[in-house]
């Protein structure tokens, strides 16, 4: 932590403590047998408590751990939630997706936090997205989404989300060469990633998938603000408009146009198709006014029953079952997860770029979530990070925490015993 910060052992105290007035909770109004159902759960969450804290404290060396001990805050708590959807009992695959997204925030962090290197990767960056995208044509099956393996279920289009991020932060450095073509200044590096998107947008059309066409759309959007903003970006104010008139457009094109079932979505009366289209936005209102504001009990609700309950519609059950003042604290803690890393000022234009692209893929996947589980757009279908049940989701999601802390904890240069090393082997050869 920095100097003036919270040190370890406060932070490690601060998130036992939360935790343990959750666990608390379920020990007073759970829905459960005995304490065998309460204490694989309690030792799993304070065990991963003190573990992951003992491991960054001796370690890990890097500028800032605050989003570590969030990161670990909120996904224990996930882990409550989820253990008590229907009763209380142990989420263990939910917990082992969680221990996966640790360590897959480590692993972004090591890989993106020196912009030189992963800039000069791009090239495998657009290998990686390559071979996603033909697993989704040739191992999915007819028009799906999902590569099934015995019992466990694989998602590509999740992990193209952080390579498209990281294309969209890459290709920034192109700005400098920037050619004149019709009436706009663009780089080559530009138009190939426009490609790159359209190739998602088609294969996302493909698949009937287009709950996730808005995360890539916005991912998209924010590159092209970021290029705009680019300095000797040589784009004036007239282009942009023209640039944003053409965009809103094509939004409306693609409504208008778009298949069957999205329209039926985008007009059904929910009430009137309570057993129909509507089923699952009726059911997952009702759950939220019924939770009130602290909900009926860990264990004690019924959306379990429906479809999606803890993944699509995640954020009306713990509303259910925990209340919405604890729903709005646990998306109150993944928001600050979000904002931290765009307070802290990131250390090159690089790194702002990828924070931007990862901030809009959580609050896009977010909004999609909750304003679709209340009815306030149409249903989609996209999860939660870190709340949903999900090992594809929840891998990229903790991946994606990782180039956040990166932003954060950057590197630019050799250390400095390589520096002074480098010094001397040149004084002796003078």
């Amino acid at each position: 932590m920095y100097k003036n910060g919270i040190s370890y052992a406060k932070c490690t105290s601060i998130v036992l403590f939360t935790h343990l007035i959750m666990l608390l909770a379920i020990f007073l109004r759970g829905n459960y047998d005995g304490l065998q159902d309460l204490l694989p759960l309690t030792a799993a969450v304070i065990g991963l408590d003190v573990a992951y804290s003992s491991v960054l404290r001796l370690i890990y060396k890097q500028m800032t751990y605050t989003l570590d001990f969030m990161l670990l805050l909120l996904l224990n708590i996930s882990v409550i939630f989820q253990s008590c959807f229907g009763g209380v009992r142990f989420a263990l695959k939910h917990y082992i997706t969680c221990i996966l997204a640790l360590i897959m925030c480590q692993i972004g962090f090591l890989l993106t936090r020196n912009h030189m290197w992963i800039q000069s990767k791009k090239k495998v960056l657009y290998v990686i997205l390559g071979i996603l995208i033909c697993s989704i044509l040739f191992l999915t099956g007819s028009r799906s989404m999902w590569i099934n393996i015995g019992s466990i279920s694989i998602q590509p289009s999740e992990f193209m989300k952080p390579v498209f991020v990281l294309l969209c932060a890459t290709s920034i450095r192109e700005q400098h060469k920037k050619k004149k073509i019709l009436f706009f200044y663009i780089s080559k590096e530009t138009i190939v990633l426009t490609c790159a998107f359209l190739v998602i947008v088609a294969l996302q059309w493909w698949c009937r998938d287009l709950g996730s066409l808005p995360t890539f759309a916005a991912v998209y959007a924010c590159a092209m603000y970021c290029r705009l903003c680019y300095p000797k970006s040589k784009f004036s104010k007239k282009t942009i408009l023209i640039l944003s008139a053409i965009a809103l457009v094509l939004i409306l094109l693609a409504l208008k146009f778009a298949p069957a079932y999205v329209q039926d979505r985008l007009s059904v009366d929910i009430w009137n198709q309570m057993e129909g289209d509507g089923y699952q936005q009726c059911k997952a209102l009702i759950a939220i006014a019924e939770g009130g504001l602290f909900g009926k009990g860990p264990g004690c609700g019924t959306l379990y029953q429906v479809f999606a309950s803890d993944t699509d519609i995640v954020f009306s059950t713990i509303c259910e079952e925990w209340g919405f003042l604890v729903a709005l604290l646990a998306i109150f803690i993944l928001m600050s997860m979000m904002l931290l890393p765009m307070i802290n000022k990131p250390r090159s234009y690089f790194h702002t770029t990828m924070i931007l692209g990862v901030v809009t893929v959580m609050i896009v996947q977010m909004g999609l979530n909750i304003f679709g589980s209340c009815n306030l757009i149409p249903f989609t279908g996209v999860t939660i990070p870190f709340l949903s049940q999900g090992g594809s989701s929840m891998v990229t999601s903790g991946f994606l925490i990782g180039m956040l802390k990166a932003g954060q904890s950057t590197v630019f240069r050799e250390t400095e015993p390589k520096l002074k090393k480098h010094f001397w082997n040149r004084r002796k050869a003078a």
